[in-house]
């Protein structure tokens, strides 16, 4: 197991290179520059700006330096936040983002692996088609849309959670005091839940039908084996496995949506820096924040690999 994962870590870094790579130069392709905002400035101002951040010199020239600056662990300078480094803008970002984003996904994975195994233990019932309508109205709504409507619902109209994080925690943390610090969470994180939620409880109800129709599924019930049993020893672990699978790209759509809902929220998280650092050229923030985003994905993607393995034995062995 330790060597299948320092191999994957080691086939990582190829990968994190051409991103890296790739966004740098999309990045300055990309028309307009960090200091068009700044009409009023002199010629020589300018030209000491870019000097000052290199952006004076050709492009090979500047992938260079920062492939050279990233082998130190060095981000850079923040172009639009220009007293503080690339670096401290991460480490103040990255808690709240990877709150928000975990907690998201460990909600969509339980709920949405709980009903899709309802469903499936009820299959063709009324409990299966409400899940699976709820689940398609939950695909059909993006967590963009989704978080205004929460905001109108249970921010303007019922006033029980904050519209922002810095506005007061609405008549939940009023009632509740001692849950007054996560209320700005509890809207972000939902909006960013249920369309998980609805994509998961598909999935688990197609792989829990699928291995209830397995002869050794059969071959147990036909021996006795409590129900019970069946469902938690024999059928869940197989049925996880298309779940466990599908956490790893879904690091990336919660990552991407998280982006738009941290701004929507005004959380202090990552997506707001990657939103004001895009929409302002800040080359050297863009780029440290797609890193970290990158190797999250990565990480994760080998956490469900080594998951998988657990849950099928035969993936050790390099079995089909």
């Amino acid at each position: 197991m330790i060597d299948y994962a320092l191999r994957r870590l080691l086939i990582a870094i190829p990968t994190l290179f051409l991103i890296v790579t790739a966004s740098f130069f999309l990045m300055h392709a990309a028309p307009g520059g960090p200091f068009d905002a700044e009409a009023n400035l002199e010629p020589q101002v300018l030209k000491n700006l870019e000097a000052a951040y290199a952006l004076d010199r050709p492009v090979p020239e500047q992938y260079a330096l920062y492939l050279g600056r990233i082998f130190r662990g060095d981000f850079g300078p923040s172009i639009i936040y220009s007293d503080r480094s690339v670096t401290s803008l991460i480490a103040t970002g990255l808690p709240v983002s990877l709150q928000l984003g975990l907690s998201a996904l460990i909600i969509a994975a339980c709920i949405g692996g709980l009903l899709g195994t309802v469903a499936a233990l009820r299959q063709n019932t009324n409990v299966d088609y409400a899940v699976m309508a709820s689940a398609m109205t939950g695909i059909a709504v993006p967590s963009f849309v989704m978080a205004p409507l929460l905001t109108l619902i249970f921010g303007v109209t019922l006033k029980l959670l904050p519209i922002a994080t810095l506005e007061p925690g609405g008549s939940l943390a009023r009632a509740i005091p001692a849950f007054a610090p996560l209320t700005p969470y509890i809207m972000p994180v939902i909006a960013l839940a249920l369309p998980q939620i609805a994509i998961i409880s598909r999935l688990a109800r197609a792989a829990t039908i699928e291995v209830l129709r397995q002869n050794y599924v059969r071959t147990a019930r036909a021996k006795g084996v409590p129900g019970r049993s069946v469902v938690l020893g024999h059928t869940l672990p197989a049925a996880a496995l298309p779940v466990v699978s599908y956490l790893g790209p879904t690091v990336a759509n919660v990552v991407t949506g998280a982006v738009v809902v941290e701004t929507i929220f005004q959380l202090p998280g990552m997506g707001r820096f990657f939103v004001q650092g895009a929409l302002n050229r800040d080359y050297p923030l863009v780029l440290g924040i797609v890193i970290v985003f990158a190797m999250a994905v990565i990480v994760m993607n080998l956490i469900v690999d080594l998951l998988y393995g657990v849950l099928d034995p035969k993936v050790k062995t390099g079995q089909a």
